[in-house]
């Protein structure tokens, strides 16, 4: 019997029921199908998101890497441009030394010493007078060259050398005397007990203060005494406050810087070597 055309063939030679365990069968493997697609599209969703996570860490990686080795350090880590200032040990040269050491102390006073040495220049000025240099005389025996009391006492006082130089001048002469010891005191010592140096002519010049008063002195510097003897040529008597006197002063004022310069030029010596030494 026919319901209709295009109607499920229902015939009498078939069974009429469907087949329930057969869609049932089929629609749990339709099931199965989708979850199998379901799980393998979320698993490929996951694998891609944890890749590109991988990735960024590796990049960022990377960056860390080339950064600690190709990036300019910080400022903390710069050396400093300023690095410490250079010290220079400064050192002040030693004090030049004292003249009057090197005519008092043997050890240091150690210059050639002569008449000719003592009063180099032939011609002198002192206090506007003009003096020629004359005959020099040199002895080790000291006491010949004075009289009275001042040879006994260059003796007693063991006197090393006596030099003696005459000047004229204006009609006046005078004979400087300058005797050397190995002590200040001795020195002292001589030129206080006596002053007659004596007369020293010749070169040109007649006897002198032989017979006549004449102007004597003494004095001493360092280990020095030094004398003077002051008249005139033509044998008159010397006078006080005369002109012979003041000649005898002009002369031991000489004689007293002529033997300070001597002291003076000893020391420069020895300060140019000290500091030729220590340069």
């Amino acid at each position: 019997m026919s319901f209709g055309q295009g109607g499920p063939d229902w015939g009498p030679g078939g069974s009429h029921t469907p087949d329930w365990n057969a869609l049932a069968s089929d629609a749990e493997a339709s099931h199965a199908r989708k979850r199998r697609l379901l799980f393998l599209g979320g698993g490929g969703m996951a694998a891609v998101a944890l890749a590109a996570v991988i990735a960024v860490a590796v990049v960022a990686q990377g960056r860390d890497d080339d950064g600690s080795q190709g990036a300019l350090p910080t400022p903390e880590e710069l050396p400093s441009s300023q690095g410490p200032k250079p010290t220079f040990e400064s050192k002040a040269p030693p004090p030049p030394p004292n003249p009057t050491d090197f005519i008092t102390d043997p050890k240091k006073d150690t210059a050639p010493l002569s008449a000719k040495r003592l009063f180099s220049t032939a011609e002198v000025s002192v206090n506007g007078r003009t003096y020629l240099r004359r005959g020099t005389a040199n002895t080790t025996t000291c006491e010949n060259a004075a009289g009275g009391g001042l040879s006994a006492a260059l003796k007693s006082n063991a006197c090393k050398q006596l030099h003696r130089a005459t000047f004229i001048g204006g009609g006046r002469v005078v004979t400087v005397g300058v005797a050397l010891f190995d002590t200040r005191a001795q020195a002292r010592a001589t030129a206080g007990e006596a002053q007659q140096i004596s007369p020293l002519d010749g070169s040109g010049v007649s006897e002198f203060c032989q017979t006549s008063a004449c102007h004597v002195s003494a004095n001493s510097v360092g280990r020095y005494a030094y004398f003077t003897v002051a008249g005139y040529e033509n044998g008159k008597d010397a006078k006080a406050g005369d002109t012979a006197q003041a000649t005898g002063r002009d002369l031991a004022k000489y004689t007293f810087e002529q033997i300070h310069q001597r002291g003076e030029d000893q020391a420069d010596k020895a300060y140019a070597e000290q500091l030729e030494q220590d340069g």
